[in-house]
């Protein structure tokens, strides 16, 4: 006869098995990234990395960065191309703003697609959007969503630089599943009541794409209740973005949120 011990050992190691087929390995698949400065570097994405066990980390995130373009922003690697700058004070330097209108989804896309094509880094098999903070012109999801093709797109608006910079990726690689994360919230009440809107246009965007929408705003531990409007609070070091702890809250929700929606 079989052991009680032992029946629930192999009970225990078949739903151990079990829980393991529902997620996909990660450690094989590569991935990928676009944001402001609350993404750039090494802060919610390496959690994310680490935590998966992705096998490669590209990201092209740059502080300030929007999802708007500007009337003369320019492509990645066009003849003249300035550069891309996380500049925000105040400059009358016409090189500085022109690298600062570059500093957008678009050029981001266009440059981490050069990279990918280059040899640097391998095709993505997860990529994540997390902007939005930082956009003012906020155009409709409606207007953005006219037409099937991206050449319809009025990218001057944070709508329209979103779905070009989305669909964009979903054309390029199109066995790559795409999140996007909203913006959390901030300690300013004003700026939340912002950020409530533009949730709302990516929503839009989202569910038209159909790609998944991760709710950073509602749901990654960080409330605008703990935090003050300049200065440090219980997540973020000055009212905007996250210190290390709240750097690798977001990295743990936007994990669990990859791994739970895959596939």
């Amino acid at each position: 006869m079989i052991r009680l011990g032992s029946f629930l050992f192999f009970i225990w190691v078949g739903i151990a098995l079990q829980a393991q087929s529902l997620y996909p390995d990660f450690s094989k698949m590569n991935f990928g990234c676009d944001g402001n400065s609350i993404t750039a570097g090494e802060q919610w994405s390496r959690t994310v990395v680490d935590r998966l066990g992705f096998a490669t980390h590209h990201n092209v995130a740059v502080g300030s960065a929007t999802w708007a373009c500007y009337a003369d922003t320019q492509d990645y690697g066009s003849p003249g191309f300035s550069g891309i700058s996380d500049g925000w004070q105040p400059t009358d330097d016409k090189q500085e703003m022109q690298k600062r209108h570059n500093n957008v989804s678009k050029v981001h896309i266009q440059k981490f697609i050069s990279q990918v094509e280059s040899g640097a880094y391998p095709v993505p098999d997860v990529f994540v959007f997390s902007m939005g903070t930082n956009d003012r012109n906020l155009g409709s999801a409606e207007e953005a969503l006219r037409g099937k093709t991206l050449d319809e797109v009025d990218v001057t608006t944070m709508a329209g630089g979103a779905r070009w910079a989305i669909q964009t990726i979903i054309e390029r690689y199109p066995h790559c599943r795409v999140f996007v994360c909203t913006p959390i919230q901030t300690g300013s009440p004003e700026h939340n009541a912002l950020n409530l809107q533009k949730i709302a246009i990516l929503r839009e965007l989202c569910q038209a794409l159909s790609v998944q929408l991760i709710d950073c705003y509602s749901n990654s531990g960080i409330t605008e209740k703990l935090e003050v409007p300049s200065g440090r609070g219980r997540y973020l070091r000055d009212g905007l973005h996250p210190d290390k702890e709240g750097q690798v809250l977001m990295g743990r929700y936007i994990a669990k949120e990859i791994r739970n929606n895959f596939f």
